[in-house]
């Protein structure tokens, strides 16, 4: 009798722990942890735009504002007007081949300073950052000379549609170019040489103090 009881007490408490949990999955009032996550994402506030953003608008409301104004546009047509017609005028082959020939000088001669030159000042101990910076620009320079000159003789000119006025420019630059890069060499190395000429005496002079 007690082990008939205590089976109908212990059947009882399982159907109603089942019922409840039924109760609670099956309630949609419930949360789910998905909602939950989902909830307090659309809770997070939303980051604002970065600087770089900000930044890049401030510029494009700018240009925007000079591009719409018109002294801006007067300013700018008074700029480019006299560029315009001194175009128009030399625009023949010839003048290509030269502008080609001295950009091709200016590569040869900077490329040259900045690399064997500045290796052999790096080389005796004494090297100039300075001159590094400014023979740096000046490649940098006559490499975009070079390339719009290029594009400006193919757009308007029968200079590079020449294969001997494109070889002989270049072959006259690069001699040019060779030219210079030995003249700046010398000229820095016979520097050089005067700030140790300068420097020594005044050294023997104060080992002497």
């Amino acid at each position: 009798m007690k082990s008939c009881l205590l089976a109908i007490v212990v059947c009882t408490v399982v159907g109603l722990s089942g019922n409840c949990l039924a109760q609670e999955t099956d309630n949609p009032d419930v949360p789910t942890s998905q909602e939950t996550k989902k909830e307090t994402a659309d809770a997070a506030p939303a980051e604002g735009p970065s600087t770089t953003e900000k930044l890049q608008d401030k510029v494009d409301e700018i240009a925007d504002t000079v591009n719409k104004n018109e002294t801006a546009k007067d300013v700018s047509a008074g700029i480019l007007q006299p560029i315009y017609r001194a175009a128009e005028w030399i625009a023949f082959p010839m003048f290509y081949w030269v502008a080609f020939m001295l950009m091709v000088a200016g590569v040869v001669s900077f490329a040259g300073q900045v690399v064997f030159a500045k290796l052999f000042l790096l080389l005796s101990g004494s090297i100039n950052l300075k001159e590094i910076i400014a023979d740096s620009m000046g490649l940098l320079i006559s490499a975009i000379g070079l390339v719009l000159t290029t594009q400006a003789a193919t757009e308007n000119s029968e200079f590079t549609r020449t294969p001997f006025m494109v070889i002989s420019a270049a072959a006259v630059g690069a001699l040019l170019g060779l030219v210079c890069y030995w003249w700046g060499q010398g000229q820095e190395f016979a520097a050089r040489r005067g700030e140790r000429s300068a420097k020594k005496p005044a050294d023997q002079s104060r080992a002497r103090m």
